[in-house]
């Protein structure tokens, strides 16, 4: 029989919470300031606690969520959620950012093939990018 856990490591931990893919992957989070504690950046060992708050950066969107629960084994993902709660305040930015990304896409995004061809270069060279000439603002 196991007793509870009272800490565990905290990449240990953002892994089966399921916030990283692999170990490997949360160490190399963590270590580049993307996950902090309490505001502190901190080092893939240190000891998570029940009550922990961690900011987690994935992206341009960052996650504040508070420790729940802590677990040796990552689970289905339903088990994962329920080691973590989002605070208010990460809740309603994170659905702010996704409405700015909603209302105002990427550009690059609309690219659907990859870089240009010669043929395509060619008739971007073609089209007159200027809807104004200096002369339109004579009013004689």
């Amino acid at each position: 029989m196991s007793e509870p856990l009272s800490g565990m490591r905290l990449d240990k931990w953002l892994w089966a919470a399921r916030f990283y893919k692999t170990r490997a992957l949360a160490v190399d989070e963590i270590n580049l300031g993307r996950v902090r504690v309490g505001g502190q950046p901190v080092k893939p060992a240190r000891d998570v606690k029940v009550g922990d708050v961690l900011s987690i950066r994935i992206g341009a969107l960052t996650r504040e969520v508070s420790v729940l629960g802590l677990s040796n084994q990552r689970g289905p993902a339903p088990q994962a959620q329920a080691l973590y709660a989002e605070t208010p305040a990460s809740v309603t930015a994170r659905e702010a950012a996704a409405e700015a990304r909603r209302l105002a896409p990427e550009p690059a995004a609309a690219i659907e093939q990859g870089r240009p061809t010669k043929q395509d270069r060619r008739r971007l060279a073609d089209w007159d990018r200027w809807s104004a000439s200096l002369d339109d603002d004579d009013p004689g």
